[in-house]
């Protein structure tokens, strides 16, 4: 018989839930990697890589939600063409003070080269895939959804989906027993339709949101279309 105190088993982990966060965390790592295959000073070296160490730790940040406000894919974009610049930026740096490198170091220049080259093929073809399946309309996510003013309450919420958009719509209501009208005016958001882009570079679907009034209920809308 099974004890009634047992622990609930926790969930397994499958292979998705692992490879992703391995591979963008290898994806933050080798500009890091690279430079310290590349740098020749002491002092500039760990200038340089601290630099790109920061800006690693806030993808990763960006990766698992930790920082928000910041699209994923436009991080990894961003990511991806600028820290070969600081590298770029590091080794000119690290030259104006060392003057020409040894035939060994532009050896491993070379192959740092090939995996920079590479590294940055492989981030503008995930950056235009990422940019054609981000044409299509879906769900807005949760987070998209403005947050309710203090004394405001979620009573239900509800998805749809039509030819050319797809919508998140939370019915509100008060704890306070305001009125409709009341509601409306503590949601603080301006009549009509308010739209914005849904992402930085990448994703330039349309979001927007709406407040109305509809069979006697208060409903915030917030929807998703496509880029067509």
């Amino acid at each position: 018989m099974q004890s009634a105190l047992a622990l609930p088993s926790a969930a397994p982990l499958t292979t998705g839930s692992l490879v992703w966060p391995l591979l963008g965390l290898l994806f933050a790592a080798v500009p890091v990697l690279v430079w310290a295959r590349t740098a020749r000073t002491r002092d500039r070296g760990t200038a340089v890589g601290a630099v790109l160490a920061v800006a690693g730790a806030l993808l990763v940040s960006v990766q698992h939600g930790w920082v928000t406000g910041i699209p994923r894919a436009d991080a990894h974009l961003l990511f991806g063409v600028t820290a070969p610049l600081v590298i770029w930026c590091g080794v000119r740096w690290e030259r104006a003070r060392r003057g020409p490198a040894s035939e060994e170091w532009e050896r491993r220049r070379s192959r740092s080269v090939g995996v920079l080259g590479a590294y940055v093929g492989l981030t503008v073809v995930g950056s235009l895939v990422a940019f054609l399946l981000a044409g299509e309309a879906n769900v807005p996510p949760k987070e998209a959804v403005p947050a309710l003013p203090p004394g405001l309450v979620a009573l239900s919420e509800d998805t749809s989906c039509g030819s050319s958009s797809c919508a998140r719509t939370v019915t509100v209501g008060s704890r306070d027993g305001l009125t409709n009208t009341e509601i409306i005016r503590r949601l603080d958001h301006p009549s009509g339709w308010t739209c914005r882009a849904n992402g930085w570079l990448l994703d330039r679907r349309d979001l927007c949101v709406n407040v109305a009034e509809v069979n006697g209920e208060v409903q915030l809308n917030v929807s998703l279309s496509d880029l067509i």
